[in-house]
Order: C-alpha cells, then sequence, then structure tokens
C-alpha cells in the first residue's frame, strides 16, 4: 500500500529505499508478483468509503525499482477514486510496462489472464477478489473481477482455471479475499483453495488480512492463505503484528514446484527490511505454528523457513 503516508514519505526518498535491504533479493528474482493495494491517480474525488488510498502515478517507479513485473488490482482500494482513478492506474501500468490481472475497463479486461514466458516455463496469472461486490466490472462498465466465495461459484472457478492451464506450463491464482487482522482461513476457505488446486492451480496467492496466515503444500500445489502486508503505513496491532511478513520466493521448473523459501520482513517507517532479532525469531515460530494446521513442516536455516517439495 503505497498511499497516504508512503506517498507523502515517497516524495522524500529514492524510489528504491522503500524496499530497503530486501531489494537485492526481489531482483534475483525471475517473477515478482504483488497485490497494488492502491490506485495511481492524482484525480481528487474519493468514493464514499471508510479509507481512500491513491499514490501519485510517478510513484509506479517503485514497482520498476522492485523488479516488480505484475500486480493484482483485484482488491478493496482500486476503485477508491472512482473510474478515472482506475483508468489512470491501468494507463500508468501500462506505460510503465507492468503487467496487471483483476480489474478493468470491462469484465473481459478484467478477468483477462496475463501470460508470461520465462526461460521456456510459460505461466498464466489470475486475479480475483470477493471484497467490494458493487464494483463488479460488466460488459459495460468498468470494475474489478469480484468472485464470491461460495460453492455456487466453483465451477466457474474451475472452468476458467482448466481454460488457462491449457495455455500454459504453471497457474499462479491471485486473489484478495476475506476480513482483516484473521489468523486463520475457515473452512471454506480452505475448501475453495482446494478446488482451484483441483481444477490445475500450482500457487495461489491469498492475501487482505493484513497478517499472514499457514502455508499449505496440496497436491503438489503451495497454497499461501494470505501473504500479510509488505509495505503500508497502518496501525501495528501489539499481538497480530501486521508489520511482520515475509518475501515468499518458490522455485519451480516447467513441470512441478520444486521448493518455497520464506524471507521474514519487517515493515518500518513506511519500509520494508529483513527482519532481525526477536522479531525474527517470533515471526518463524508463528508461521510454523500456523502452518502446522495443514501439517507443514519446514526446514529452518539462514534465518528462513524452507520446503522442497
Amino acid at each position: 500500500m503505497i498511499g497516504r503516508l508512503v506517498n507523502e514519505q515517497l516524495s522524500t526518498m529514492k524510489p528504491k529505499e522503500l524496499w530497503g535491504n530486501v531489494l537485492p533479493l526481489l531482483h534475483k528474482n525471475d517473477l515478482t508478483i504483488m497485490n497494488l493495494e492502491a490506485a495511481l491517480t492524482l484525480h481528487p474525488i474519493k468514493v464514499p468509503k471508510v479509507f481512500n488510498f491513491k499514490s501519485d502515478p510517478e510513484h509506479v517507479q517503485c514497482l520498476k525499482e522492485a523488479n516488480c513485473e505484475v500486480v493484482n488490482i483485484a482488491n478493496n482500494h482500486i476503485f477508491d477514486y472512482a473510474e478515472q482513478g482506475l483508468f489512470d492506474t491501468l494507463d500508468t501500468l501500462d506505460q510503465a510496462g507492468i503487467r496487471h490481472v483483476g480489474a478493468g475497463r470491462t469484465i473481459q479486461e478484467a478477468k483477462k489472464p496475463v501470460i508470461i514466458e520465462i526461460d521456456g516455463i510459460r505461466i498464466g496469472i489470475l486475479g480475483y477478489t470477493d471484497n467490494e461486490p458493487n464494483w463488479l466490472a460488466t460488459d459495460q462498465n468498468p470494475g474489478t473481477n469480484y468472485f464470491p466465495i461460495n460453492s455456487d461459484s466453483v465451477d466457474k472457478l474451475s472452468h476458467e482455471i482448466r481454460e488457462l492451464k491449457r495455455e500454459v506450463d504453471l497457474v499462479i491464482l491471485s486473489i484478495h479475499w476475506g476480513p482483516n487482522m484473521v489468523e486463520s482461513p475457515p473452512k471454506h476457505f480452505i475448501d475453495f483453495a482446494h478446488q482451484a488446486v483441483n481444477a490445475g492451480v500450482d500457487i495461489f496467492h491469498g492475501h487482505s488480512a493484513h497478517i499472514f496466515q499457514g502455508v499449505e503444500i496440496y497436491k503438489g500445489s503451495v497454497i499461501l492463505y494470505d501473504t500479510g502486508d509488505f509495505v503500508d503505513d497502518y496501525y501495528v496491532d501489539p499481538h497480530l503484528r501486521n508489520d511482520r511478513s515475509f518475501l515468499f520466493c518458490v522455485t519451480v521448473d516447467k513441470t512441478a514446484i520444486r521448493s518455497i523459501e520464506l524471507v521474514p520482513v519487517l515493515i518500518e517507517n513506511f519500509q520494508v527490511n529483513l527482519s532481525s532479532g526477536s522479531n525474527l525469531r517470533e515471526t518463524l515460530e508463528r508461521m510454523v505454528l500456523l502452518s502446522s494446521e495443514f501439517d507443514t513442516v519446514f526446514q529452518t536455516g539462514n534465518d528462513t523457513l524452507h520446503i522442497e517439495l
């Protein structure tokens, strides 16, 4: 979330400084995907809601500095500054060469996957949200790829995943879902994620709770139920510690997920850095505990969590 106080801070710092000492790790990635939790616009008119986030369009450079190739924009803030704010965001991302999923000028654009080929591996990325149903894009109206999490929507989801899977080697589903500050996903979320994997998803990228949830390895696929926050200006809950999370690094080849490494990070003073000391230890311990409900067993080493599949 690079709006509000982060946006103000960016006016006094170099774009790359936002990522602190995590930046070298971001540069090592062949593909970096983020959820963009703010409109990139100067449009002044807000839609009526409690929190409205926007960042100056020039701050798209921060995403470029982070080696970010794809952003999910299916979330509850992309329409904070109405249609113009969305249009400005789309134009800004396009001009910067950053691909986007999950919102658009029509439902066709909002639903359209991004397909990228890296080292001979074709990767397809889909973006969804279960937030703000009134922002659902249509044939005539801009908005998000809104998707309710219930049994009735599973068949539709599975069809879209299978259609994409025919074109690519690897499918990534990025979804902004669920309420804030929830430590574990409810059963119907778990069922939904399993159905997505059954249909062909290899990496399930969940976000929205502002705190990280457990990791599950299901049928050889990686389910990140919630990846927490990476950069923002939010109040820090002293118990839930929404300033703590991870850089989630997944290694793949053309046929399978090979490993996943979780690198602990900490948000402080509107910047993300590698975690250390008690923050590092407690972040690792919490993830191990939350993931144990899915029978996930991590290897530890070099201040990270690691799984070989």
